[in-house]
């Protein structure tokens, strides 16, 4: 497979990803996401995650369908919502609140680790580095 075959089936599974999680913050893990809103949110809970849920949507489904012209720009736009959720799980580990099997606080410590590689994967994936 070649460099930017690879590319392409990076993005298109991160887009997938952002799909499917963001139909997760609008059902079935509508609470648990509840549990990452930092409390100086200035929006209600719910909204916020319903909010980022459509984000995530919208993110994923354009990095799926995106062309060649414009993946570099949704690739930093898709950088940037991981860089502006990331205070979320700084708030679910600071505030010992377990969701998604993350009930320590090694779990919810380790995540953190994980949001720096998403912001690289969204970039990498679409020729940003």
């Amino acid at each position: 497979m070649n460099e930017q075959t690879a590319k392409k089936v990076a993005r298109i599974l991160l887009g997938t990803n952002l799909i499917v999680a963001g139909i997760s913050h609008l059902t079935f893990a509508r609470h648990a996401f509840k549990a990452q809103v930092p409390d100086w949110v200035p929006l209600k809970k719910d909204d916020t995650v319903v909010y980022s849920g459509v984000a995530e949507i919208a993110l994923g489904s354009s990095l799926v369908l995106t062309d060649d012209a414009h993946q570099e720009a949704v690739g930093k736009v898709a950088a940037s919502f991981f860089t502006a959720v990331f205070p979320g799980n700084i708030s679910q580990y600071v505030n010992k609140r377990s969701a998604f099997g993350l009930d320590t606080d090694e779990k919810r410590l380790a995540r953190l680790f994980f949001q720096p590689l998403l912001v690289y994967w969204a970039l990498k994936s679409t020729n940003n580095l």
